[in-house]
């Protein structure tokens, strides 16, 4: 399975294709599952373009893309930096009135089991995300790793080299069987999408990764980004 991140932390300022408004997000969700993906990432905006966990800003968000992709997964950010206040940010997300089908929790992060318990008490999957081998040691002591419904693999948003931090938190969830996806940022995703095929993980890709596509070139797209992920997968199982 390939996932459509589609816009990240990223401004407009960064590429004028960033998607920030329900239906621009929509338009590119449309165009990325053309292309390949299998499901969706977003980090909700409000009117202003901030990140936003308020009920209508979500609501508007995984609405649009659902009428746009009828079927498709569709998750969202609840990243601490959003709503740093951790009573406030469960609040919110308590309040959501359209639930996401899934959502990313980052296991380095304050609060994190919380987060989790609420959102599987709301029956929408957490994907895990676990940046080095602390974390990883830190999702098997909350008890929930068999809960989740992924394991987001992201080796390299730690400082470490990609592939040695990866093997590392391997080694920590060695015990752990649910599904995993990885991937990379920068000049390295494109590098970690095609670890992911030989290793036979999930993969994702799109603007909050990259912006550049695998040999440089700027992406127009999302779609651009996952089109080019879908070739180096499907390369991948011809040559197995």
């Amino acid at each position: 399975m390939i996932q459509a991140a589609l816009n990240g932390t990223r401004s407009r300022a960064e590429h004028p294709g960033i998607p920030t408004r329900p239906a621009h997000l929509a338009t590119e969700a449309r165009a990325s599952v053309a292309a390949g993906a299998g499901a969706i990432h977003v980090h909700v905006r409000d009117r202003d373009g901030n990140e936003s966990l308020e009920p209508e800003d979500v609501a508007a968000a995984v609405s649009a893309i659902r009428s746009a992709c009828p079927g498709v997964p569709v998750g969202v950010s609840t990243g601490a930096w959003i709503v740093p206040d951790l009573h406030k940010r469960l609040m919110l997300i308590d309040s959501w009135t359209v639930l996401p089908d899934f959502a990313s929790v980052n296991l380095h992060e304050a609060g994190t089991v919380d987060v989790i318990r609420l959102l599987l008490s709301k029956h929408i999957g957490v994907e895990a995300g676990v940046w080095n081998a602390p974390a990883a040691k830190a999702l098997l002591e909350s008890g929930l790793a068999d809960r989740c419904l992924r394991i987001l693999l992201e080796p390299a948003e730690a400082s470490c080299s990609s592939r040695i931090n990866l093997r590392q938190i391997e080694t920590t969830l060695s015990g752990v069987e649910r599904p995993r996806l990885l991937h990379g940022l920068g000049r390295c995703a494109w590098d970690l999408v095609a670890l992911a095929a030989e290793r036979g993980y999930d993969t994702r890709i799109g603007f909050e990764d990259t912006l550049r596509l695998p040999d440089g070139t700027r992406a127009q797209s999302n779609a651009d980004l996952v089109s080019a992920a879908s070739r180096i997968v499907r390369s991948h199982l011809d040559y197995e």
